[in-house]
């Protein structure tokens, strides 16, 4: 991944749709406004869930990337 630096990381791998999305916003929310969170999901799904529901809550997404079978998204809090 880049050299951002994330405040928080939320490993949800293994877990299965519905739950990394559900499970990201709630971390998110959990953030202050400004802090990057780091996101480890196994889910293929969320390679389009995730980057949809930032898109619905307005909050950015810094990066996503694949290693192996693990999804790694850099999200930041806007509000």
């Amino acid at each position: 991944m880049s050299d951002i630096k994330p405040d928080k990381t939320a490993d949800l791998k293994g877990l299965n749709c519905p739950m990394p999305v559900l499970k990201t916003k709630k971390a998110i929310e959990a953030l202050e406004a400004g802090q990057i969170l780091e996101v480890e999901v196994t889910d293929p799904g969320s390679k389009s869930d995730i980057p949809a529901m930032l898109k619905r809550t307005g909050n950015e997404l810094l990066e996503m990337k694949e290693e192996g079978n693990v999804i790694k998204f850099l999200i930041k809090k806007v509000a």
